[in-house]
């Protein structure tokens, strides 16, 4: 069977096939391959991978605020959810340094 026509009862009882198009917009049909990483995409898995390498986290923010995910909107939820790891990192270890630089300078 041709999947290109339409099976639609209504259209067979008057014995035509409607052949069914492509979608509206060419562009869409980038996106039928997966993402890279699993499919899980560059974002996501910086931030798995972040939590054992931290440095993933800036590079995924990296990607994020030079529109990276322009390429392939898929993308950018897990490069946001990356820059967020990597903003919450850096608040982090900006509150312990100071912590730590605070109780050595007094007695």
């Amino acid at each position: 069977m041709d999947q290109r026509h339409s099976t639609d009862a209504l259209n067979h009882k008057n014995g035509h096939y409607v052949p069914i198009g492509g979608p509206e917009d060419p562009e869409l049909e980038k996106f039928d391959k997966p993402l890279p990483f699993c499919g899980c995409g560059i974002g996501w898995f910086s931030l798995l991978l972040g939590f054992v390498f931290p440095v993933m986290w800036y590079y995924a923010a990296f990607l994020y605020f030079w529109k990276y995910y322009d390429k392939d909107p898929r993308e950018r939820s897990g490069l946001g959810a990356s820059a967020v790891a990597a903003f919450v990192c850096t608040v982090a270890v900006l509150v312990a340094v100071t912590v730590i630089v605070t109780k050595s300078l007094l007695p």
